[in-house]
């Protein structure tokens, strides 16, 4: 059973998003609950850089600027956070240092770190609509994450929907599933298992193994075996289709689901999933 929530809010709406689901879990499960903004210091009021001559005087004003307003975004995001928590009781941390270390280091303390997708912590960008610091997150971090989309990308989400897990039998889709059936963040619901395969044979069997998992950890879990390539395009179809209200899933690592460490497959599911993703390495 998850005991201990940490959520990193800014002003993105994925981090809003992230917020709303981390009060929900908590109230739900009785978790203790904890609300991180970073402060990013070593890249705002810290920041050095080679500057002409007399140009020091600007560069300390230009980080101040950068320090005051992130700042005053985290203090905005917690204010908003802390009106939608109500009566509902959480920690505060505010993190000096830059994203990755600051929520690794928290993280530690916690059994679960909810992100959101398009978060950007300060002064990090999101080329893509996906938070850099994910990647070092799932690379360096022992904690899985719960990376949650903006609202306008889960128009079709279903809040009462199936836990959808993707699984193929690699070793991050064994401890994702682990590590789900142990915490269950969203309490007793049904689990759909997932696993595409160009033999379909071996497809059913490791919707079968990961199934039956969860059944020993008294999840009611169907087994769903697709026989195809492009295993990540079937899985964003089913989910499509499903409106699950969780995908849980490994971050894969060779081929098929298995892409490299976010790689091509592995940052597709992370941007293109319209529902919260439950994902460890």
């Amino acid at each position: 059973m998850i005991r201990s929530i940490l959520v990193a809010l800014d002003d993105t709406p994925g981090a809003a998003a992230a917020g709303e689901l981390a009060i929900s879990l908590a109230r739900r499960s009785g978790a203790r609950l904890t609300a991180a903004v970073v402060l990013d210091i070593p890249h705002t009021s810290g920041a050095q850089e080679a500057v002409p001559l007399g140009g020091a005087a600007f560069l300390e004003r230009r980080n101040e600027t950068l320090a005051r307003r992130v700042t005053e975004e985290a203090e905005a995001a917690l204010a908003a956070f802390a009106a939608a928590a109500g009566e509902l009781r959480f920690e505060t941390l505010r993190l000096d240092d830059a994203p990755a270390p600051a929520l690794l280091r928290a993280g530690a303390r916690h059994d679960v770190i909810l992100i959101g997708r398009d978060s950007t912590l300060g002064m990090e960008a999101s080329e893509d609509g996906l938070a850099p610091v994910i990647e070092a997150l799932l690379h360096h971090g022992a904690r899985p994450l719960l990376v949650v989309p903006p609202p306008a990308e889960m128009a079709d989400y279903d809040p009462q929907g199936t836990v959808l897990v993707g699984y193929d039998a690699s070793l991050p889709a064994m401890r994702a599933l682990q590590l789900y059936a142990l915490l269950k963040p969203e309490g007793e619901v049904r689990a759909k298992v997932f696993a595409a395969d160009e033999n379909r044979d071996a497809a059913r069997r490791m919707a079968e193994d990961g199934a039956a998992y969860l059944r020993v950890h008294g999840v009611e879990a169907e087994a769903i075996a697709v026989s195809g390539q492009r295993p990540a395009d079937l899985l964003l179809a089913e989910a499509a289709g499903e409106r699950p209200r969780l995908l849980v899933m490994g971050a894969y690592e060779t081929s098929g689901l298995r892409s490299l460490l976010l790689g091509s497959a592995t940052r597709k599911l992370l941007r293109e999933t319209p529902c919260p993703i439950f994902v460890h390495h």
